[in-house]
């Protein structure tokens, strides 16, 4: 090691003047101080950052299934039945000039020999309506219901409120609540009748 450095610095020595190779260190010894001294005045505060090669994104496209449009059930709607205690009764128009009570029964008799039991006992109960019009009992208005009907009646006549919440209770069940009308009840609101027309005339009698 010692023979190869001896060989390496003879032939520095000849290569270069010794003066010169003395000048050369101490420039070279300068310039170190002077690094040192300006440290680190002369280092870059922010080193250039190495990126990582952005690679172009590949879009692959989209597949697009079918859309499948299933079709709307349509429910059918229930409808509201009016209940039997605000039911509107059938008022006749004031002005229009009563029937004959044969006449009207008949109407009624001759709907139920037909079987159409239902128009019937709205006849029969027409028919009570008119009797109580007539007697000046109750204002014929429109859209007086069952419940309107019996009060105003019985605060005057209190005798025949069960007459007409009964017969009321007959209309309702078979106009609202569509029960099916038999015989039985056309036979049971012609009774209903007879026994207002009974009770009125009773009491007329009395006064």
């Amino acid at each position: 090691m010692s023979r190869w450095w001896t060989e390496r610095v003879a032939a520095l020595g000849d290569a270069v003047p010794l003066p010169l190779a003395g000048l050369l260190l101490l420039a070279g010894a300068l310039l170190v101080a002077l690094a040192w001294y300006s440290f680190p005045a002369w280092v870059p505060r922010r080193l250039p950052r190495i990126g990582r090669p952005r690679l172009p994104r590949l879009r692959l496209p989209r597949p697009r299934l079918p859309r499948l449009r299933l079709p709307k059930l349509r429910l059918p709607r229930r409808r509201r039945r009016a209940r039997p205690d605000t039911a509107a009764v059938p008022v006749p128009a004031p002005r229009s000039p009563e029937p004959a009570p044969a006449a009207r029964a008949g109407l009624a008799d001759r709907l139920a020999a037909e079987g159409r039991y239902a128009e019937a006992v709205r006849e029969r109960l027409r028919e009570m309506v008119r009797l109580l019009v007539a007697r000046q009992l109750v204002e014929p208005r429109p859209g007086l219901t069952v419940t309107e009907l019996t009060a105003a009646v019985a605060r005057v006549r209190p005798e025949v409120r069960p007459t007409l919440h009964t017969a009321a209770a007959i209309f309702s069940d078979l106009w609202y609540a569509q029960r099916p009308a038999t015989a039985a009840h056309d036979h049971r609101m012609r009774d209903l009748a007879a026994d207002l027309r009974r009770e009125l005339s009773a009491e007329g009698d009395r006064r």
